[in-house]
């Protein structure tokens, strides 16, 4: 193995356990400010409510084919990551317009800036 193999090796690992862990806890985030939002509420809050949820869904499901052994190619893993950071992406800019939702914000696009890192990775 030559050097640059190896540093593009270390470097695909890192930025694949990077992104998983970006993932974890946008997940997190996402699904505590779902659980926050009354589902009664207004069609706004139902908005945040949703897409908290499945921004925590995606981010999971994405978080899994990263950190286990799996037998996804780099084609499917490649569409996963990319679905994940359109889903935050999205997230993001609905919980922009919710006060307090902020941090959700944040760790969403925190993890959309990491999917992105890996998917160059891949490229």
């Amino acid at each position: 193995m030559t050097s640059s193999t190896q540093e593009e090796l270390f470097r695909f690992l890192e930025d694949r356990f990077a992104c998983a862990q970006a993932c974890t806890e946008c997940a997190r985030a996402c699904a505590v400010r779902a659980s926050l939002v009354d589902p009664d509420g207004t069609e706004e809050q139902e908005l945040v409510r949703r897409k908290g949820i499945m921004c925590a869904e995606v981010c999971d499901a994405t978080c899994r084919v990263l950190s286990e052994q799996n037998l996804l190619d780099e084609d499917d893993i490649r569409v996963q990551v990319e679905w994940c950071r359109t889903v935050c992406l999205e997230s993001a800019h609905v919980f922009d317009r919710h006060p307090g939702a902020e941090d959700g914000a944040e760790r969403c696009r925190t993890c959309a800036r990491a999917c992105t890192d890996f998917l160059a990775t891949l490229a």
